[in-house]
């Protein structure tokens, strides 16, 4: 009976026929619905992160200007930088996924259409806000 099952399938003790498995990633193709969903839960997760970075800032003005310098300079650096950038990518997309969500929930936008447009725009205005914010916090350092 193995052999005859399509790829797959498994064999099931208690029914006569193979049952098909779930579709797994290998065989299902990506939506941008399922790629947005995804993306909301990794984006929470990152905010989670970055609020116990936010503790270590705060424990770091707290512990007096060594601290502080030590941990505005690895803010200052590369690898600081692109934590803070990947922070606040996770912030807009979370905050405008959200609002997504929430017209959801008053039962808005779940054409499929529609879904398609909110999350593009979702994602571009992500890319926007992010920009905005980034050269607005250059400017206000006096960067520009």
């Amino acid at each position: 009976m193995a052999e005859s099952l399509s790829k797959g399938a498994q064999p099931h003790p208690k029914l006569p026929h193979p049952r098909p498995l779930s579709p797994h990633l290998q065989v299902y193709k990506p939506q941008l619905t399922s790629i947005t969903s995804i993306l909301h839960r990794f984006s929470g997760i990152a905010l989670s992160a970055g609020v116990l970075y936010l503790l270590c800032w705060l424990l770091a003005v707290a512990g007096g200007a060594e601290a502080f310098d030590r941990l505005q300079e690895f803010n200052g650096s590369l690898i600081g930088r692109l934590l803070l950038l990947g922070w606040s990518v996770a912030f807009f997309y979370h905050l405008l996924n959200g609002i997504r969500h929430l017209a959801w929930d008053a039962g808005f936008g779940f054409d499929l259409p529609t879904a398609y447009k909110s999350g593009y725009a979702v994602l571009i205005g992500t890319a926007i806000l992010t920009i905005a914010a980034w050269v607005i916090g250059y400017f206000q350092m006096g960067a520009f």
